[in-house]
């Protein structure tokens, strides 16, 4: 009767990571803090894009304080910080495809593709999702 809506991945380890950056599908990480204000506020529009884009992109959450090492490896100085982990864009030019010609591992490295702190609006998300290949059902 009524379906449950896709919410936001709360992530325990680092390491439950690498398989949804080994997807290719864009990976948007809410780096929160429990009882952070703003926290509170984007925690609804984190859950509502997990809903909107359930298959072309993995919208998670990590929350700084539970998950070692989480805050040190991305760099993040407060909460809510937000990461897009996504594939880099294949450039067009003639000089871009000779260089990567001999290197088979270019297009394979995930990159951070977009950074954002405090509360952002979810048109403004949802154009940085769309814009790295994620397509909402």
């Amino acid at each position: 009767m009524f379906a449950r809506r896709k919410k936001a991945t709360p992530i325990k380890s680092l390491d439950e990571l690498d398989p949804l950056v080994a997807s290719g599908k864009p990976v948007l990480i809410d780096f929160m803090q429990m009882g952070c204000a703003p926290w509170r506020v984007m925690d609804g529009i984190m859950n509502v894009l997990a809903a909107e884009y359930p298959d072309s992109a993995n919208v998670v959450k990590i929350d700084v304080a539970k998950v070692p090492g989480a805050a040190e490896k991305f760099n993040v100085r407060s909460t809510p910080t937000f990461v897009l982990l996504g594939r880099p864009q294949p450039k067009n030019s003639a000089k871009s495809k000779k260089a990567n010609r001999n290197k088979p591992n270019s297009r394979n490295k995930v990159t951070s593709r977009w950074r954002a702190n405090g509360l952002i609006p979810k048109d403004q998300i949802s154009r940085v999702l769309e814009s790295n290949g994620a397509r909402p059902s």
